[in-house]
């Protein structure tokens, strides 16, 4: 008779699953002048970093790099921790995030991409590649229509006329508007920062302004979402703070032309912790100066950046409640 085996086989490791491609224009994008791929790329790094590290290396160019979507797609860590890996693979000189101009004139969009090194870059290097990102990324040559004939012309016994130009119908109800929309899609990014229908509604005009501005509902959801602090008391007060703080410089109407042989810079890099743009000089290991301050730093009085510490902000008043 066979004797059964009962010897246990060896776990299998965790298999990512497949990365989704990025939204047109999103997404990771390689940097040139790479050394070859080797074993020991990231050995320097901890485990966390290491494995994150090695998974976007992986990557193929486009794909989706926003936190949710590598917190997704990979097994072993959450949002918080792919969040604090990709903030130290910053720090270490591997990546960089930026806001690209995509398009021209009225059809001119920012979209967010992460510029992925496998070899390690120092500051100097990384000002150095982003600010001639920014001077070469002019606008897209669009393609010369040709001409209508007059209307007074008859069109050729040969060829059917034109067909009447039929509006492009609306893909947004009409009941809602895209700031309205933006702001619903907060919860589903981070439950952190889920609103009423309530909330949505006050915080609607709001949310219109960055429109105006220019931002997407890509853009207003990954700002607003960026650098989370543990726990969030208030979603519609947090939301409503951002809103205010964060709200894009307005473009102006008729910005002036640009000298021959130069082009207005097409290229904001964002912080890595808090998603803030800005120039390439004024980061420094990817992060702006908010962010570089040391974490065990005094606390300071209420003011802009209390958001970032709200558990302390809330111990101190319970505090000073107590003493009166």
């Amino acid at each position: 008779m066979a004797t059964p085996n009962f010897s246990s086989a060896l776990p299998t490791p965790p298999v990512p699953a497949p990365c989704p491609k990025a939204s047109p224009g999103y997404g990771k994008r390689s940097v040139p002048d790479q050394c070859p791929p080797r074993a020991d790329d990231f050995a320097f790094l901890p485990e966390r970093e290491r494995y994150i590290a090695d998974y976007v290396d992986t990557l193929p160019e486009g794909a989706a790099m926003n936190i949710k979507s590598l917190a997704k797609q990979q097994p072993l860590y959450g949002q918080m921790a792919v969040g604090s890996a990709l903030r130290a693979l910053g720090v270490a000189g591997h990546l960089r995030q930026a806001r690209c101009a995509v398009g021209d004139g009225d059809n001119l969009r920012w979209v967010t991409r992460t510029f992925w090194s496998r070899t390690a870059r120092d500051n100097e290097w990384w000002t150095t590649f982003l600010a001639a990102e920014a001077t070469h990324r002019l606008p897209q040559p669009v393609a010369a229509s040709p001409t209508p004939p007059p209307p007074w012309v008859p069109a050729a016994p040969d060829e059917p006329a034109p067909a009447p130009l039929v509006p492009q119908q609306r893909t947004v109800s009409q009941d809602e508007s895209p700031a309205y929309l933006a702001l619903t899609q907060l919860g589903t990014a981070d439950k952190r920062l889920g609103l009423s229908d309530d909330d949505c509604r006050t915080l609607e005009e709001l949310a219109a302004e960055w429109f105006a501005r220019g931002a997407d509902a890509d853009y207003i959801i990954h700002t607003l979402t960026a650098g989370l602090p543990g726990t969030v008391d208030s979603p519609r007060g947090f939301v409503k703070k951002r809103l205010i703080t964060k709200l894009p410089p307005q473009r102006p109407a008729s910005p002036a032309p640009a000298p021959p042989g130069t082009s207005a810079p097409r290229l904001m890099v964002e912080c890595t912790d808090c998603g803030a743009p800005g120039k390439a000089e004024a980061f420094r290991d990817g992060l702006c100066g908010p962010c570089r301050q040391p974490a065990d730093a005094p606390a300071a009085e209420p003011g802009p950046d209390i958001e970032r510490n709200v558990q302390a902000h809330v111990t101190r008043l319970r505090e000073q409640l107590k003493l009166r």
